[in-house]
């Protein structure tokens, strides 16, 4: 239920999950990188997102406290984003199957891993926010470069192109532009932002499709057609589509299958040793439909092999 609130402007919900809920937790594969113009915490433990809804553009806040949630928004969008909090925060992530999954793992072993991993985190849940075109744009900037190369490029480019977020949000969040924006963006501004022309021809192609991939959202979340239409589109392959299908359709079977770290996390979680992709997947196997959910829990874990060589070094494209 929504209402308007004293502050003008304002949308205001109240939801009580039925299971325990961290939203934190929950909301936190949403931010990418420090300074993230779309993500905030604030000091009060409050979550901020900016979005850009089939309404319009909008910010959310989300507080939790005694086990109720609090939301409010503002802008075009608010009412929206208040009506799908709820997903956002996991209330069709089936956790019972999850157990039911664990239950009939025939390696005790490693189910009672992963049963322990769980019972650190009992509020996390895979939330959808049914905004695929939202989730691609940073996963393509995030191919093939450290973490803090992408979200430099994707601080510049919405400081450059985004709109102010609605409402009292924290200062310097922004609304990610609409697919049109992001198709006329010129060369030289991928250039300064400091993305290569590989990514930014997938960004300006997928723009062109953002309706049909929406489309595997919102009218009944289809993770399987998100798969065939994102991984149909060049310069997206298996783990972007993963990458994305993660957070705009709550997937907890989606892993990175691709990334530089995740297969050597997961391998040297259950084993002691790291692994390549197939050794990864091997190793999930048992735990068929909820692959995701198991690496998102090694990941919290702080589990990690030791570090043997060098990073890999940011490269800036602006330089070149």
């Amino acid at each position: 239920m929504t209402s308007a609130g004293a502050v003008t402007g304002v949308r205001e919900r109240r939801w009580t999950p039925s299971t325990p809920v961290d939203v934190g937790l929950t909301l936190s594969p949403h931010r990418r990188g420090g300074g993230d113009p779309a993500w905030r915490r604030t000091p009060d433990g409050a979550i901020w997102r900016t979005s850009r809804t089939p309404e319009g553009p909008g910010t959310l806040r989300v507080a939790e406290r005694l086990g109720e949630v609090y939301g409010q928004a503002w802008g075009p969008g608010a009412e929206w984003l208040l009506d799908t909090l709820p997903q956002a925060l996991g209330v069709d992530d089936d956790v019972s199957g999850f157990a039911r999954a664990l239950a009939s793992t025939p390696q005790a072993d490693a189910a009672a891993f992963v049963a322990g991993l769980a019972a650190r985190h009992p509020g996390l849940r895979i939330g959808r926010t049914l905004r695929v075109f939202e989730a691609l744009v940073p996963a393509v900037l995030e191919q093939k470069v450290v973490g803090r190369e992408a979200w430099r490029a994707w601080r510049w480019l919405m400081r450059k192109y985004g709109e102010p977020a609605p409402g009292p949000a924290p200062e310097g969040m922004a609304v990610m532009p609409p697919p049109q924006v992001w198709r006329t963006i010129p060369s030289w501004d991928w250039h300064r932002a400091g993305a290569e022309a590989v990514r930014a021809r997938t960004i300006i192609n997928a723009a062109h499709h953002a309706e049909k991939l929406e489309s595997t959202a919102l009218d009944g979340p289809d993770s399987a057609e998100a798969d065939r239409l994102l991984r149909a589109l060049p310069g997206i392959g298996v783990w972007t589509s993963a990458e994305v299908r993660q957070r705009s359709h709550g997937d907890p079977d989606a892993p990175s299958v691709g990334d530089f770290h995740i297969p050597g996390m997961v391998g040297w979680a259950f084993t002691g040793e790291k692994t390549d992709d197939a050794g990864m997947l091997e190793l999930l196997e048992p735990f068929r439909g909820h692959r995701h959910r198991v690496v998102r829990l090694i990941e919290l874990s702080g589990l990690r092999p030791p570090a043997r060589g060098p990073r890999m070094p940011a490269r800036d494209y602006r330089s070149f």
